[in-house]
């Protein structure tokens, strides 16, 4: 199986929440985990987030952004997603940041990892795999 790991799934391994176990095992059981590109940015948002309001030390910032990234096999390029990623936001009124996750699903007949329930309804309208 091929797995795209969106953020939301990445901070409910690394911060060991209600759904780590369900995430993990999507993990496990994937030959390949992929992410845009863009995942280490978004990823390292959330948890500056956390650093700013002080939830979390900046030694444990860095150190749960490196878990992350480290979860991840390989980093797709976004551009050739873009415009796809685009047209899919467009038709379901959803981020283009969320649409490059299941565009790179899709495109790899993977199963995306997620834990955004919008994002999950609107992969199963476009006949998307996911873990949630």
């Amino acid at each position: 199986m091929i797995a795209v790991l969106d953020v939301s799934a990445a901070v409910e391994i690394i911060l060991q929440r209600e759904k780590k176990d369900l995430f993990i095992g999507c993990v496990k059981q994937a030959s390949w985990v992929i992410a845009p590109g863009r995942y280490i940015a978004e990823l390292s948002n959330v948890f500056w987030k956390y650093h700013k309001a002080k939830a979390i030390s900046r030694a444990d910032c860095f150190a749960f952004v490196e878990d992350g990234i480290n979860l991840i096999d390989d980093f797709v390029e976004e551009g050739d997603l873009w415009k796809e990623a685009l047209s899919e936001g467009c038709k379901n009124n959803h981020s283009v940041y969320d649409m490059h996750y299941a565009i790179l699903a899709r495109r790899n007949n993977g199963v995306l990892l997620t834990n955004d329930r919008a994002l999950s309804k609107i992969c199963a309208k476009m006949k998307i795999e996911t873990c949630h």
